[in-house]
């Protein structure tokens, strides 16, 4: 998080923690939209779509809403769409990439337990995500909103 200027009455250490709750609950949203809809289309008798299709077009009505979101919500953006949400579709295949790479390379190859690619994943992912969103893909900010990172 970048540092917040004192006379604005808000630590650095504060406006980081806001930051860090607006992305978590955006996630957590973005994670029960998913499954929401996931489930929904799955179990759907007029749509029919199977498992792997429900699963995609959840992804992906739940990755529209969590770039809505981050940029509205986490880091109250003033840059453009074209610019933010070409960076953020950049930014969630290479996470999807890393979510497919590293059960092939973790398991396949090195031999270790399900359960250590799952936390890597886990944890390396939204870690990456949050500072890449923050310095990268939402880096423009009103001069009102600069402070509240």
């Amino acid at each position: 998080m970048r540092a917040v200027r004192m006379s604005e009455g808000c630590s650095t250490a504060g406006a980081g923690l806001k930051l860090l709750a607006r992305f978590g609950l955006v996630g957590i949203a973005a994670t029960m939209l998913y499954a929401v809809l996931a489930i929904g289309l799955v179990e759907s008798k007029w749509i029919g779509f199977s498992p792997v299709q429900a699963s995609l077009a959840a992804y992906a009505a739940a990755a529209v809403f969590s770039y809505l979101a981050h940029k509205s919500v986490t880091f109250m953006s003033s840059g453009s769409h074209r610019s933010e949400a070409a960076r953020f579709l950049l930014l969630t295949a290479t996470g999807f990439a890393v979510a497919y790479a590293a059960p092939a390379l973790l398991t396949a190859k090195l031999g270790l337990p399900p359960i250590v690619t799952i936390l890597v994943t886990c944890l390396l992912i939204p870690a990456v995500n949050l500072l890449m969103l923050d310095r990268w893909v939402f880096a423009q900010r009103g001069p009102s909103r600069q402070g509240d990172r």
